[in-house]
């Protein structure tokens, strides 16, 4: 269970990183739509999964890459955001949640029927 500071900062970090992907990583996402869905960080702080949903969804797997390629480029603009809430950025990896796609799934499984 996450205490309430973990909490604060995983909604901050999901804030920042979507604010990053709007305003400066226009070059990463070029022109999908990448939410973040969700943030989950340790309880020192030093690690967070940062979950993200991807569309359209035939792009995910490309998208992940370049997360992860510029992974360095996001957590050095987190840092430059957070500097004055943490003593240390966390450690960023990113996971795709592919939960729309599976709803989707599901809407398209009961129609049939």
């Amino acid at each position: 269970m996450e205490t309430t500071r973990q909490q604060k900062i995983a909604k901050q970090i999901q804030k920042d990183i979507s604010e990053i992907f709007q305003k400066e990583g226009a070059s990463i996402v070029r022109g999908t739509l990448v939410t973040v869905t969700a943030v989950r960080v340790s309880p020192d702080f030093s690690y967070a999964k940062v979950y993200v949903s991807v569309f359209p969804f035939e792009q995910s797997g490309a998208m992940m890459e370049r997360l992860e390629h510029q992974n360095r480029f996001i957590r050095g603009a987190l840092g430059q955001r957070m500097r004055n809430q943490l003593k240390n950025i966390p450690e960023i990896q990113f996971f795709l949640d592919d939960s729309l796609e599976y709803i989707e799934h599901i809407e398209k499984a009961l129609k049939e029927e």
